[in-house]
C-alpha cells in the first residue's frame, strides 16, 4: 500500500464486449504517470495475475484516446468527479450559481483530492457528485469506489465488471483475495453488486504507510476529513439517493468485502468508513425519529379538528408511514453494518480498528438508545474491557462514562453493570496511567448516580486506591472516600447547640470517621499520601486548624456537650499527623517522594492560595503551638510531629507581634529539648532551629540566640561529666552519669549534624574519650558511637567553611593535623571489639576524607584551603580489611533470591552494608586511594551481583572516565590475583578461604569485564594491554624443564581469551606474533593436556578474526591428520620446536551450536589449521585410544558471548 499521493486506475469490463453495459477504463486524471493497462476481454481473474502489475513510467497515449472516447459518452455527467465543469445549468437557480462561484477553486478535482480543501469544498463537490448520480449513476458510483480504495493508499488497478445476478454460485465462487508470488502481485476479487471488483496490486507495498497510518500532523489531519466527508456524504444524500436502493447496498458491499481483507489498509481504511458511515446513519434515523414524533403530534391534533376534511389526516398519515418505512430501511442498513463489518472487526488484531469500533459503537448507544443499548450490544463494551491494549479499555471507559452520566439511561444498564462490575473496578489499578484514572472516575460517576449498586466491601477496595502511586488515581479515591464517609450532614443536636460548638462537633463526627478508616486499612503508615489524596475535595477540613487545634487542646477531663466522644491518646496522635501533613502539603505542594502525577509548575492563582496558607498557618501556630508542645510534652511521637510545624512557617513575619511570639515558641521547644533523647525529635528540633535560625527571616537573631543559649547550657554540662569521669586513661563513671553524658552527646550531635558548632571546639573536648587504649578502660560503645560521630561533625565542618575560615598558612595546617587526628582515632577504633563501633568509624574516616578530597577540587587558585593530605598505608589496610570482613559476608547472590517476612533484618543490614561500600568506592573515585585498591572490590562484582552489583559497576565507569589505561589495569590485577590465590588454594590442597572463588567464576567475571568495552576503537589501547599484560603474565620467568614442561599459570590464557573478541584485526595479528615470541623459545606438545589453554587462547584470536567463538573453533572438524594437512604441520603435532609455531587458518565453515559438537554435527572448512585439534580447556578432556574426544563444559560454554559484540 502505497502513501496519500498515490493513484489509481479503473477498467470496467465485462465478459461480452458487445453488450450495452460495455465501457472503456475510466482513468483517474490525476495518475500522469500511470501506465496503459491491457484491454481486458478475456477472463477478469486472469487478466489481473498475469497482466494487473502498476507500471508508472509507460506512455498516456492509449489512456488519452480512452479519455476522448469516454467524454463523448459522458457528456451528460460533466460534473462528476473526473472533470468538475464550472458551467452549471441554469436551472439550478440563484443558489447553484453560488455554489458555482464557490467551487472556482475546486475544479477538476478528485474525490480524494476534495478531503484537503476543507469542509465548505466538500459539500459543494458532494452535492455535484450526488446530481451527476442522478443522471448516471453507474459512472459516479466508480468514482466514489475509487474513492475509497484511493483513501487505503492503494497503487494497484481496479478493474471493474457488470455483474447481472448476484446470486449466481459460480460468481460467488470467484469472490477470492490470491497471492501471485510468481507475478509478484496480490489481488482481491469482490462484489459489491452490481459491479463485480478485482483490485491488483504489487505484494512488497502492504507494509507501507497509507494515510491513515502516516506519522505526523497528517495522519490525524486526514483521519478527520475523511471522517467528515463520509458524514456528509451522508447527510447529503439522506433526502435524496440513499433510498434508492442501489447506492447504500454498493457501498456497504464495498465497505464489507474491503473491511474483510487481510490487507490492513484495505481493514482500517474502510473499517472507518463504515462505522462512520454508521453513525451517520444514526444521525438520519435520528432525525426521521423526530420527524415521526412531529407527524404523529399532528395526526392527533386533526384527529381533534373534526371540521377538517379526512384528505388531510390521510396526507399526515401517508407521510408517517413514509417515514416509518424509510426509518426502517435505515435501521436495516445499519444492522447490516454492524453484521457485517462490526462484528468482525471489532475483535481485529489491529488495536486501532478495536479503539474505531469500541469508540463508535459507545456514540451508537447514547445516540439511538433505542436500538443500540441493550445487553446484546453492550456485551462487547463489556468484553472488550478485557483488551490487552491500554487505548481499546481506555475507549471503553470513556464511552461508559457517557452512558453512565445520563439518568435516562441508567435503568438499561443494571444488567450490565452487575456482570462487569468487578473488571470496572479491576481497572482502577491498571498499569496505564489513563485507563485507571477514567475507571475511577467512572466508578465514582456510578457511586453518585447509583448508589445501591457497588456494596461496602467494593467500596472499601476503592478507598484503599488513596494510597495508589498515581496522584490522579489518588485523588479520585479521595474523592470518593470524602463523599461516602467524610460528608457528614449535621444532626439534630447538633443544631440545638451554637454554630461554633456544631462545627467543632460536625469536624470532630469527620476525623472520627477518617481515624477509623486510616486505622482499618492498615496500608501505609504515612499519613502524609492520604491527606494529599483528600486535599483537592477535603482541604476546608484539612486546613480547618483553628477548629483541629481546639480539638486538641480541649481538656480530657471536660464533660462534651457534643454526641461525639473525645479522642483516645492514640487518636491524638493520628490527629497530630495529619496536622502536621496538612500543614506540609498547603506549605509545599503536592510533591511526595514514590507518588507522580502531580502538577509540577503551579498557577499564578495557585501560588497566591499557598502563599495565603502559609501566612493563615503561620499566624495560628505561633500563637498555638506552644500550647500543644506544653500539652503533649510527655509523648516522645506527637512532640517529634509538632516539632515539624515551624519548618513550614512563612519567613516574612510581622515582626512587632511575630517576634514575641517566636520567642514563646522557642522558650518552649527549648524546655521540651531538654526532657528529649529520643532521635527523632532531636532531628526535628535541630531542623526546626536551623529553619527558624535562616538569614532570610524576621526572627533569625532571636533563633540563634536561643540555639546558642541551649548549646551553651549542654557543653557546660558535658564539660563537668566529662571531668569526674575521665581520670588519667581510663573512663570511669557510674551508671547515672554514662546516662547524662550519653543524652547530652545525642543532643550535640544531633545539632552539629545541621549546625557549625565549631565555636565550642567539640573535637578537642570529646578526643580524650577516644584516646583510651584498651576497650575494657574505655567509654561504652553508646558513648563512642555519638564521640565518633560529633568528632567526624567538627572536621566535616572545618572543611566545608575552609574557604571563609582559613586565612592563613598556620590555620590550614592545623586543619591537617585535625583530620590526621581523626583518622588516627578512627584507625584504633576501626579494631574495636563492638561491630557498631567499628563500621561508624569506618563510615568517619571515609566521609571526611571524601570531604578533604572535594574541597581540594574546588577551593579558589589564589585562596587559602586544606592542604594535601593521605591516609597512611596501615589505614588502608584497615579499611580494606573492615572491607573484606564486614562488607563481602554473608550468603552471595546465588542463595539471596526469596525475601520474606523473616528477611527483613537481613535486608536491613544488606542497605547498610550497601552505604559502607559506596562510601569506600567514593575514596576510590575521588582520588583519595589509589586506583589499584579498586582491584579488591571488583573481585567481587560476580558472587555478590545482586547486592553491590550497580555500586561496582558505577565505580568501575567512573574509574574508567579518570583514567582509562589504569583502570583497565585494575581489572587485570583483579583477575590475576584471584587466579593466584586459586593456584595457591589447589596446591595447598587445604580449606578454601574467604576471597576463594572458582575457576568458572573467575572466568565468567573476565566475560563481564569483556562486555564493558563496548567501543572496539575508543578501548583499542586497554584491550591490547589486557592481552599484553596476561602473556607476560603467563610466560614471564618460565625455564622449561623436564619435571615443568608448562608454566604454572598457563591456564590464565582460558581467562584471557573472553577479551578476544573486543580486539581489531590488526591487533589480533600482533597479539599472536606477541604470543609466538613468548612461545618460541618452548618445546610445546599439543597431546599434553598442560598446553590446552594454549591451544583454547590461540583459537580465540584466530576464531575472533572469522566471527566464531573459541569453543566453535577447537571442536570444528578439524582432525589431526587430514590428509591436506602440511608436513609442518604434523611435525608440529609432533612435539618438535618451531620458530614459527602459529599459521594463520583461512576458515570459510558457518559457526557450530556450542553444545552440538560432535563430529556428526560439525561442519566442514575448506583449510584446516594445524593447532586446531578438537580440544577443549582441561577442565573436562576425555582421552580414548590415542585421539582427543571433546565434551563441552556446561558452565563455561555459556560464559563464551564474544558474539554479542558486533
Amino acid at each position: 500500500m502505497g502513501g496519500h499521493g498515490s493513484y489509481l486506475q479503473i477498467q470496467r469490463h465485462t465478459p461480452d464486449p458487445s453488450e450495452d453495459l460495455y465501457r472503456e477504463m475510466i482513468p483517474d486524471p490525476t495518475a500522469k504517470a500511470a501506465s496503459r493497462p491491457k484491454v481486458q476481454t478475456e477472463n477478469s481473474h486472469d487478466e489481473a495475475t498475469s497482466s494487473g502489475a502498476v507500471n508508472q513510467s509507460g506512455d498516456e497515449s492509449g489512456n488519452e484516446n480512452r479519455r476522448r472516447s469516454v467524454r463523448k459518452k459522458r457528456r451528460v455527467c460533466d460534473g462528476s468527479e473526473n472533470v468538475k465543469s464550472s458551467d452549471v445549468k441554469a436551472g439550478r437557480g440563484s443558489g447553484a450559481g453560488r455554489r458555482c462561484n464557490k467551487r472556482k477553486h475546486v475544479e477538476a478535482v478528485t474525490l480524494f483530492e476534495v478531503v484537503t480543501m476543507g469542509k465548505s469544498a466538500m459539500q459543494a463537490v458532494i452535492d455535484d457528485w450526488i446530481e451527476a448520480y442522478v443522471m448516471d449513476r453507474d459512472p459516479s458510483l466508480l468514482d466514489l469506489i475509487s474513492f475509497f480504495i484511493q483513501c487505503s493508499g492503494c497503487k494497484g488497478v481496479v478493474t471493474a465488471e457488470m455483474c447481472q445476478n448476484k446470486d449466481d454460485s459460480d460468481i460467488m465462487s470467484k469472490m477470492v483475495e490470491e497471492l501471485d508470488e510468481v507475478a509478484g502481485l496480490q489481488y482481491k476479487r469482490f462484489l459489491a453488486f452490481p459491479w463485480i471488483l478485482t483490485v491488483t496490486w504489487p505484494m512488497d507495498t502492504d507494509s507501507v504507510e497509507y494515510p491513515l497510518t502516516e506519522s505526523g500532523p497528517y495522519g490525524r489531519w486526514f483521519h478527520s476529513e475523511f471522517c467528515d466527508f463520509v458524514s456528509v456524504l451522508v447527510a447529503q444524500c439522506q433526502h435524496s439517493v440513499i433510498f434508492d436502493g442501489y447506492l447504500m447496498e454498493a457501498l456497504i458491499s464495498l465497505l464489507t468485502e474491503l473491511s474483510d481483507s487481510y490487507v490492513q489498509a484495505f481493514r482500517h481504511t474502510c473499517t472507518l468508513a463504515a462505522v462512520k458511515m454508521l453513525s451517520s446513519l444514526v444521525s438520519v434515523a435520528l432525525s426521521l425519529s423526530v420527524g415521526i414524533e412531529n407527524s404523529q403530534k399532528l395526526s392527533k391534533v386533526q384527529k381533534t379538528k373534526r371540521q377538517k376534511g379526512p384528505a388531510q389526516l390521510e396526507r399526515i398519515q401517508k407521510k408517517t408511514s413514509e417515514l416509518q418505512e424509510k426509518r426502517a430501511e435505515i435501521e436495516n442498513m445499519m444492522d447490516v453494518i454492524f453484521k457485517g463489518i462490526f462484528l468482525k472487526r471489532y475483535r481485529d488484531v489491529l488495536p486501532e480498528i478495536r479503539s474505531i469500533c469500541v469508540d463508535e459503537l459507545g456514540l451508537w448507544m447514547k445516540l439511538y438508545s433505542s436500538a443500540f443499548l441493550n445487553d446484546s450490544y453492550l456485551k462487547y463494551m463489556g468484553w472488550m474491557m478485557y483488551d490487552k491494549i491500554p487505548d481499546v479499555r481506555l475507549k471503553c471507559v470513556l464511552a461508559l462514562q457517557g452512558l453512565y452520566g445520563d439518568p435516562v439511561l441508567l435503568p438499561r444498564l443494571d444488567l450490565f453493570t452487575s456482570r462487569f462490575k468487578d473488571r470496572l473496578i479491576s481497572m482502577t489499578m491498571d498499569k496505564d496511567n489513563e485507563v485507571a484514572v477514567q475507571a475511577m472516575k467512572l466508578l465514582l460517576l456510578i457511586s453518585k448516580t447509583c448508589d445501591d449498586v457497588l456494596s461496602p466491601e467494593e467500596y472499601k477496595q476503592l478507598y484503599h486506591v488513596v494510597y495508589s502511586s498515581q496522584r490522579p488515581v489518588a485523588a479520585l479515591a479521595g474523592e470518593l472516600l470524602f463523599s461516602k464517609l467524610l460528608n457528614i450532614p449535621a444532626s439534630e443536636a447538633q443544631c440545638e447547640i451554637n454554630e461554633k460548638e456544631a462545627h467543632e462537633q460536625q469536624t470532630l463526627a469527620r476525623l472520627k470517621a477518617l481515624l477509623h478508616f486510616h486505622q482499618e486499612s492498615e496500608l501505609h503508615t504515612h499519613v502524609v499520601y492520604l491527606v494529599d489524596s483528600l486535599w483537592d475535595c477535603g482541604g476546608a477540613l484539612l486546613k480547618d486548624w483553628p477548629t483541629l487545634t481546639s480539638i486538641l487542646l480541649q481538656d480530657p477531663t471536660s464533660q462534651s456537650t457534643g454526641v461525639c466522644e473525645r479522642l483516645t491518646q492514640a487518636e491524638e496522635s493520628v490527629v497530630v499527623e495529619f496536622l502536621v501533613a496538612s500543614v506540609r502539603q498547603a506549605s509545599e505542594g503536592a510533591a511526595l517522594a514514590g507518588r507522580s502525577g502531580a502538577k509540577k509548575v503551579m498557577s499564578a492563582r495557585e501560588k497566591k492560595v499557598q502563599t495565603d496558607d502559609c501566612a493563615k498557618l503561620t499566624q495560628h501556630f505561633l500563637m498555638v503551638l506552644p500550647k500543644l508542645l506544653s500539652k503533649f510534652s510527655s509523648s516522645d511521637d506527637i512532640i517529634a510531629s509538632l516539632m515539624k510545624i515551624p519548618q513550614y512557617f512563612l519567613p516574612e513575619c510581622p515582626k512587632a507581634e511575630g517576634t514575641q511570639l517566636v520567642s514563646e515558641l522557642l522558650a518552649e521547644m527549648g524546655a521540651v529539648v531538654e526532657l528529649h533523647t529520643d532521635p527523632a525529635v532531636l532531628e526535628a528540633a535541630a531542623r526546626t532551629y536551623l529553619s527558624l535560625c535562616g538569614e532570610e527571616t524576621t526572627w533569625c537573631s532571636v533563633a540563634q540566640a536561643a540555639r546558642d543559649s541551649l548549646v551553651q547550657s549542654w557543653v557546660d554540662r558535658l564539660v563537668l561529666l566529662l571531668q569526674d569521669s575521665l581520670k588519667g586513661d581510663s573512663f570511669c563513671a557510674d551508671e547515672e552519669k554514662t546516662g547524662d553524658i550519653l543524652a547530652t552527646l545525642k543532643k550535640l550531635r544531633a545539632f552539629h549534624n545541621g549546625h557549625d558548632l565549631s565555636r565550642w571546639n567539640l573535637s578537642e573536648l570529646l578526643s580524650p574519650l577516644l584516646s583510651v587504649e584498651s576497650s575494657q578502660d574505655g567509654a561504652p560503645p553508646q558513648v563512642l558511637l555519638e564521640v565518633l560521630q560529633c568528632v567526624c561533625y567538627s572536621v566535616l565542618w572545618s572543611l566545608s567553611m575552609s574557604g571563609e575560615s582559613l586565612t592563613s598558612r598556620e590555620m590550614a595546617v592545623a586543619q591537617r593535623a585535625q583530620l590526621s587526628l581523626l583518622c588516627e582515632r578512627n584507625h584504633r577504633c576501626l579494631s574495636h571489639s563492638n561491630h557498631s563501633v567499628r563500621q561508624q568509624a569506618f563510615v568517619c574516616v571515609c566521609d571526611a576524607l571524601t570531604a578533604h578530597s572535594y574541597q581540594l577540587h574546588v577551593r579558589a587558585p589564589f585562596s587559602y584551603g586544606p592542604l594535601l593530605y593521605t591516609p597512611n598505608p596501615k589505614l588502608q589496610r584497615a579499611l580494606l580489611t573492615f572491607l573484606c570482613m564486614d562488607i563481602f559476608v554473608g550468603p552471595d547472590s546465588e542463595n539471596q533470591s526469596k525475601v520474606s517476612d523473616s528477611d527483613v533484618d537481613r535486608l536491613e543490614d544488606l542497605h547498610r552494608r550497601r552505604n559502607l561500600l559506596a562510601a569506600f568506592c567514593k575514596l576510590i573515585v575521588h582520588g583519595v586511594l589509589e586506583m589499584s585498591v579498586a582491584a579488591e572490590v571488583f573481585m567481587y562484582y560476580m558472587k555478590y551481583f545482586n547486592d553491590f552489583g550497580d555500586i561496582i559497576k558505577e565505580t568501575l565507569n567512573k574509574t574508567r572516565q579518570m583514567d582509562k589505561i589504569e583502570s583497565t589495569r585494575t581489572l587485570v590485577l583483579c583477575l590475576q590475583e584471584l587466579f593466584v590465590r586459586l593456584r595457591r588454594e589447589q596446591e595447598s590442597g587445604g580449606r578454601a578461604q574467604p576471597g576463594f572463588q572458582t575457576f568458572t567464576s573467575i572466568k565468567e567475571l573476565a566475560r563481564r569485564f569483556a562486555l564493558t568495552f563496548g567501543d572496539h576503537v575508543k578501548f583499542r589501547e586497554s584491550v591490547a594491554m589486557i592481552h599484553r599484560n596476561g602473556i607476560e603474565f603467563v610466560f614471564q620467568g618460565f625455564v622449561q624443564t623436564p619435571d615443568t614442561p608448562a608454566p604454572s599459570y598457563l591456564a590464565y590464557l582460558t581467562i584471557l581469551s573472553e577479551f578476544s573478541s573486543k580486539l581489531l584485526k590488526p591487533d589480533k595479528k600482533t597479539v599472536l606474533a606477541y604470543l609466538q615470541k613468548h612461545t618460541a623459545e618452548h618445546i610445546i606438545n599439543l597431546r599434553e593436556e598442560s598446553w590446552q589453554p594454549l591451544i583454547y587462547y590461540r583459537a580465540s584470536l584466530l576464531a575472533a578474526a572469522e566471527g566464531e567463538d573459541a569453543l566453535s573453533y577447537v571442536s570444528s572438524d578439524r582432525k589431526p591428520c587430514l590428509p591436506h594437512r602440511s608436513s609442518y604441520s604434523k611435525h608440529k603435532l609432533e612435539g618438535c620446536k618451531s620458530p614459527n609455531p602459529f599459521s594463520p587458518a583461512d576458515s570459510k565453515g558457518s559457526k557450530v551450536h556450542r553444545l552440538s559438537i560432535s563430529p556428526g554435527n560439525q561442519e566442514k572448512t575448506n583449510e584446516a589449521d594445524p593447532f586446531s585439534v578438537p580440544a577443549e580447556p582441561p577442565a573436562k578432556r576425555l582421552r580414548a585410544g590415542g585421539s582427543v574426544l571433546s565434551c563441552t563444559n556446561e558452565g563455561e560454554d555459556e560464559l563464551v558471548e564474544v558474539e554479542l559484540e558486533v
